[in-house]
């Protein structure tokens, strides 16, 4: 039987149905076209390696991370690359360097061939969640 191609939006992201939890994570990860399910699926891993307990949600095809005050991070395709939002970004160290028109946001873009700091992602995952969440 053949498997169902997600539909993807424009710019290459994955459309999912919103929901809360891991599922929906995962429903967007496997959507993931070509190499960025391999970084979604590493990311995710890293998020629930650094916070015990983080939650999950899907809204607007896009999975966030967050703790029980708000959201800290979330996930987003591009054609190019896979980009990671901070929501308080200007309060990691160091800052992410892609910045943002949403004040304390700020970005980080992962191309096919950057490789992954995973060192560098578990301290901004880690820092980010020790901040305040931002409420959606």
């Amino acid at each position: 039987m053949k498997a169902n191609k997600p539909k993807l939006s424009s710019c290459g992201n994955p459309v999912i149905p919103k929901g809360e939890g891991n599922a929906p994570v995962q429903a967007y990860i496997e959507a993931m076209p070509g190499w960025k399910s391999a970084v979604g699926r590493r990311i995710d891993e890293l998020a629930e390696a650094t916070v015990p307990g983080v939650r999950k949600t899907v809204k607007w095809n896009t999975p966030f991370y967050g703790k029980d005050d708000g959201w800290f991070m979330a996930m987003y395709c591009y054609t190019k690359y896979v980009q990671l939002t901070f929501m308080r970004g200007t309060s990691l160290t160091p800052v992410p360097p892609v910045t943002s028109k949403v004040e304390g946001t700020r970005y980080f873009n992962i191309h096919e061939d950057d490789g992954l700091d995973e060192s560098q992602l578990s301290d901004w995952i880690r820092q980010a969640s020790d901040l305040p969440g931002k409420v959606l």
